[in-house]
């Protein structure tokens, strides 16, 4: 695989960001949970988020690649994810009022997650019809 692990491996920085994030305000005495404190709360939730939907959209890619899809077709999923998931975890974590970032993150992440998902059906309905 080649182009899979290049996305894998920028999400991971962002994931590690996004998780720093979350453990910067928890060394102000909130070891589990939000504590009520709004701004964590959006921290938690844009970290959370990031590992919903991201680890499953890699593992698809990862499937498609190996069954020798276009690696055009990988890197403009990989591409838009990559910018979904700074949008969406830009909006959360780091700001309080950016719905643009917040509204393209997720829908760019839903189209991904589609394209993804139907091209995955698509392999397997194929491999099933040979």
């Amino acid at each position: 695989m080649i182009v899979t692990p290049i996305y894998a491996g920028i999400l991971a920085i962002l994931f590690f960001v996004l998780s720093m994030r979350v453990v910067a305000l928890r060394g102000h005495g909130v070891s589990l949970g939000d504590g009520g404190n709004p701004i964590l709360l959006r921290r938690i939730r844009a970290h959370g988020n990031f590992s919903e939907y991201v680890p499953f959209i890699l593992l698809m890619m990862a499937m498609l690649e190996f069954n020798k899809f276009s690696i055009y077709l990988l890197h403009a999923m990989g591409i838009t994810l990559v910018i979904a998931r700074l949008l969406h975890g830009y909006a959360l974590s780091f700001t309080e009022k950016f719905k643009f970032g917040r509204f393209w993150g997720t829908a760019l992440t839903y189209l991904v997650m589609i394209a993804a998902g139907v091209l995955c059906l698509y392999q397997g309905l194929r491999a099933s019809a040979l």
